[in-house]
């Protein structure tokens, strides 16, 4: 069994930064395909990036400000997150499987952590 544990969120003025981390345990997932995504209040949650072995990808809202890295050494992978607005407040959650998938859909991972929460203040 994977467990998924999310940190790094917190309150933050718009146009900051915040990292978010997401480290893994129970089971070595080096080669999993991790994403991240997000939910803010009354609204479905939504993809935000995913790292797999070959390739990483974003949601059209946070390409350019937002990056995911990984560091199979301690199962940990990490959304930096740039010149943060307003709508990027939210709960981040992160998510595992080991399927090589597209990464976009929450319904094709296996784990996922309890979430962080990320607000954005202006």
């Amino acid at each position: 069994q994977v467990q998924l544990v999310e940190s790094g969120g917190g309150l933050v003025q718009a146009g900051g930064s915040l990292r978010l981390s997401c480290a893994a345990s129970g089971h070595t997932i080096s080669s999993y395909t991790r994403g991240w995504f997000r939910q803010a209040p009354g609204k479905e949650r939504e993809f935000v990036g995913v790292i797999s072995y070959a390739r990483t990808a974003y949601a059209d809202s946070v390409k350019g400000r937002f990056t995911i890295s990984r560091d199979n050494a301690t199962n940990t992978v990490y959304l930096q997150m740039n010149n943060l607005k307003e709508a990027d407040t939210a709960l981040y959650y992160c998510a595992a499987t080991h399927r090589s998938i597209d990464g976009s859909n929450p319904l094709e991972y296996n784990y996922w952590g309890q979430g962080t929460q990320v607000t954005v203040s202006s």
